[in-house]
């Protein structure tokens, strides 16, 4: 049996392997990596050289991204090559072995994009950093100029996907140093991704990667200027801190109204079984104007057909998680299940594979009503909760929701729908809801949270 990997700390002189590290297991229980873990002290050090380094010039940023992006999907990093990256990947988190290359590229062009999506963010009257200064005919000028809010970004990175590792490049394109907490779920695709913005030309004091528990968490986070942080648990914890944007469950649904929904069955077992269901664009709720059971069963008997396959193989579609996780998460799915009726999954959702790995196979359920409490639960793999819905139902259910895939044909209901404040995005007709492209904000622009408009005064010479 192979060694397992080495995941070290990538910190201000470099790569360092702790003597504290945590085993990483494969979907079998088999360990397949170890994870060095930086000490309090050590995140608090790289922190003080992540301030005191210095921001490189727009141009040359923008070329190492670039650049960075390609050694990313071609390259051999940190003695592991890109498809060793994908097996390690797709063995540990269960995240199938296509969703992991298609991420890699999605990766790959966010990188060499990532000069458009910061000057996209830019509202139109910023000057922007590297812009003259308008002329008028007075003494004095004034003009725009679009700053950070800071100098360095704390990173408490997800699990769930590779792809949402993307998001904190904007920062590097817009001159944040940064520093990126890896989750212990999948850790292999940010370790890989600062090795390759290294390899790429910015320094061990501009980007790192430190691994480390909840103490260093909290050192982290308050030693940074801003932070970005994923997932519930870190979401609790700092919800209240305005200098920490978060993200938590993305409960991205879809409402179909007024039109016959066969015409849009393809579409919507696509936006709940793309990539598993493993990613916080997946819908796991839709409803349906009108009796929602003739649906219901449809997409049941399509998601069906989906096979249970081993992550590594090519044919995998499901995630696969170690059998006694994969229990866990079906008696907590069962549990919030008894009182509603169900179409797939009425026999559980473990698929064992026989060697202590399981696939999460779909789930579809039919609720009573738009409002049931269940609509908002969001799940790693393929499962939705169908319910009824009609005008008087407003848009209370619809709320608090990533993206909203709507189908109909009324344009007030549109207007509406784009304008309520807790709906990131709308995606109008037969467009799923994991339906995305590099420069197209998942949860609006990043640096919406990192930069600020300034007006400039000066008197002319």
């Amino acid at each position: 049996m192979a060694a397992p990997a080495q995941l070290d700390v990538l910190g201000p002189r470099g790569a360092f392997r702790a003597l504290t590290r945590h085993t990483l297991e494969d979907v079998t229980g088999t360990p397949a990596a170890e994870l060095s873990l930086a000490p309090p002290v050590f995140v608090s050090r790289a922190l003080t050289a992540l301030r005191r380094a210095p921001t490189p010039p727009r141009r040359e940023r923008m070329a190492a991204l670039a650049r960075a992006g390609h050694l990313f999907a071609e390259a051999s990093l940190g003695g592991l090559s890109p498809e060793d990256y994908q097996y390690l990947v797709c063995r540990v988190s269960g995240v199938p072995a296509a969703v992991v290359r298609r991420a890699t590229r999605w990766i790959e062009s966010c990188a060499v994009g990532a000069d458009r999506a910061a000057a996209d963010a830019c509202p139109r009257a910023a000057a922007g950093e590297d812009s003259a200064i308008r002329s008028g005919s007075d003494p004095e000028t004034r003009h725009i100029r679009w700053a950070r809010r800071g100098d360095v970004l704390a990173v408490g990175a997800a699990g769930n996907h590779p792809a949402v590792q993307s998001q904190w490049l904007d920062a590097l394109a817009l001159g944040y140093r940064v520093a990126v907490r890896p989750s212990w779920h999948e850790p292999f695709t940010p370790h890989r991704l600062v090795a390759a913005l290294r390899a790429a030309g910015f320094g061990a004091d501009q980007v790192m990667l430190l691994p480390t528990d909840q103490e260093g968490v909290d050192a982290l986070i308050g030693g940074a200027d801003l932070a970005v942080v994923y997932g519930r648990d870190m979401v609790g914890r700092y919800a209240t801190d305005r200098k920490v944007a978060t993200h938590a469950a993305g409960r991205s649904k879809i409402l179909l109204t007024g039109e016959d929904w066969r015409d849009h069955l393809d579409m919507v077992a696509y936006s709940v079984s793309h990539d598993g269901g493993t990613a916080c664009v997946n819908a796991t709720a839709v409803f349906v104007e009108g009796d929602p059971a003739p649906f219901a069963e449809a997409l049941a008997t399509r998601l069906a057909e989906l096979p249970s396959s081993p992550p590594e193989d090519d044919r995998a579609v499901l995630p696969v998680r170690r059998l006694d996780e994969a229990r866990v998460i079906e008696k907590y799915l069962l549990r919030h299940a008894q009182s509603v009726r169900t179409w797939l999954g009425d026999d559980g959702i473990v698929d064992p594979l026989g060697d202590g790995s399981a696939v999460l196979r779909p789930a579809v359920f039919q609720l009573d009503r738009a409002d049931a409490p269940q609509a908002n639960l969001e799940l790693p793999f393929p499962c939705v909760w169908v319910a009824p819905w009609s005008p008087s139902d407003g848009l209370a259910p619809l709320r608090d929701t990533l993206v909203l895939t709507v189908v109909t044909c009324d344009d007030a209901l549109i207007d509406r729908l784009v304008a309520e404040p807790s709906i990131g995005n709308v995606h109008v007709g037969n467009h799923p809801t994991c339906a995305m492209e590099p420069g197209h904000p998942q949860d609006g622009y990043l640096a919406e949270f990192l930069m600020r408009s300034k007006t400039v005064v000066q008197r002319k010479r």
